[in-house]
């Protein structure tokens, strides 16, 4: 798994409360003793200026969380069946859509 540098200055500044810029990626990549491509921390900044950080955070974590065991009979399993397969189905989606950012950067 190839780790972005630019994606991760961006959730740097984010937990540092700072603002996600082209000019505050370039810092964090260029403190890191990185290489920087201008071109890619404008694109950076300019994808994540209308993120919605609570639901974009949030999203990993549930899709990562285990099922929760059912102490139902029958039906519990016929539920948690079904709960497992529309997680499955969203933990999916989040992987395309990071595999379609992902491509944005090379």
């Amino acid at each position: 798994m190839e780790v972005d540098p630019y994606v991760h200055a961006a959730l740097v500044l984010k937990g540092l409360g700072k603002d996600i810029t082209k000019d505050n990626i370039t810092a964090v990549l260029k403190s890191a003793g990185g290489d920087v491509d201008d071109a890619k921390a404008k694109v950076l900044a300019d994808a994540l200026k209308d993120v919605n950080w609570d639901e974009a955070l949030k999203a990993p974590a549930v899709a990562a969380a285990p099922a929760a065991p059912s102490a139902a009979g029958g039906s519990g399993a016929k539920e948690e069946k079904k709960e497992e397969k529309a997680e499955e189905d969203e933990a999916k989606k989040e992987e395309e859509a990071a595999a379609g950012l992902a491509n944005l950067f090379g």
